[in-house]
């Protein structure tokens, strides 16, 4: 299993768009073969920067599903809308895995 965070950095004046395009992630991604983990927009500290985090198997997994978005109207008409209201200014995307697995259970006091 790897992790992609795809780390955004966006107009500061147009988080409501950021939120709405989010959203509509939400919908998308899991249908489309990745297990989506969230969209998060600024709350406190640099208003400028979010961040889109999913799991996928494997990297030719990761190929299928971009092949899957890219017939997908709706992840069409997602990045039509971010491109229309130019709330993304960059757009840096990693793989990542946990290395930290597996986890001990929490402690309880």
């Amino acid at each position: 299993m790897i992790t992609c965070l795809i780390r955004y950095q966006i107009d500061p004046f147009k988080q409501e768009a950021f939120a709405q395009y989010g959203k509509a992630w939400g919908q998308i991604i899991p249908r489309n073969g990745a297990d989506l983990i969230g969209y998060f927009a600024p709350h406190e500290g640099s208003l400028t920067t979010a961040y889109g985090i999913y799991n996928i198997e494997n990297l030719a997994a990761y190929e299928a599903y971009r092949k899957s978005l890219a017939a997908d109207p709706l992840a069409q008409a997602n990045h039509d809308f971010s491109r229309r209201e130019r709330f993304i200014l960059q757009e840096n995307r990693i793989f990542l895995k946990n290395i930290s697995l597996p986890h001990a259970p929490g402690i309880s006091p």
